[in-house]
């Protein structure tokens, strides 16, 4: 049959499948409450989190989007929640993005709520990126002198100097005195029933 799925596809499918299930689970939503979101059919959804359909990468993007997670951690293996997760330092490798070099500091982003990241913000980056999204941050200067825009208002932070707010605000990062500046930043997104509109 040509809609047959392969062995090898249906078991992943099926992980991917518990997952989306579970993520709905955690936010207390019914498959008509995903429909909403998503514009897709309960009747697919339901396919999808029983592993009975092959999901088409545009769908498995509204669905991310609707639960308000990294469309990459649909398909990660899910951490060892009772022992938790080590990040030893050569398994975190320095990556580049957004003109920023950063290190993923857990592994665990799909089941957890903290993303710790170790973030290097250029000397010759002139003009940080303006960013914006739900849910919170808080960051740590490690080293040099950092620019930290929030909205309307600009901080300077200095090595041990930190900084908590929401991202919903727009924000900017630029390194000051001719320097690179190095941070832990660490972002949350909101717990969805705490949420008091969409996600």
């Amino acid at each position: 049959m040509a809609d047959e799925i392969p062995n090898g596809l249906s078991a992943n499918l099926v992980k991917v499948g518990e997952r989306l299930r579970r993520l709905r689970k955690e936010r207390g939503w019914k498959l008509e409450d995903l429909a909403e979101r998503t514009n897709l059919s309960r009747a697919y959804l339901s396919r999808l989190e029983n592993g009975e359909r092959q999901p088409s990468l545009t769908a498995l993007f509204h669905v991310a989007q609707a639960y308000g997670v990294a469309f990459s951690s649909l398909f990660e293996s899910e951490p060892d929640l009772e022992s938790g997760v080590i990040v030893r330092a050569a398994q975190a490798p320095v990556r580049r993005g957004n003109g920023l070099f950063y290190a993923n500091l857990s592994r665990g982003s799909w089941a957890f709520n903290l993303h710790p990241i170790r973030i290097v913000v250029p000397a010759e980056r002139e003009e940080g990126e303006v960013y914006q999204h739900e849910g919170e941050q808080w960051l740590y200067v490690v080293s040099g002198s950092l620019g930290l825009g929030i909205g309307d208002e600009e901080f300077i932070l200095e090595s041990g100097d930190a900084a908590h707010f929401s991202a919903d605000n727009p924000h900017r990062l630029t390194a000051l005195g001719g320097r690179d500046a190095e941070i832990i930043l660490v972002a949350c997104a909101v717990p969805y029933l705490l949420l008091k509109s969409y996600l």
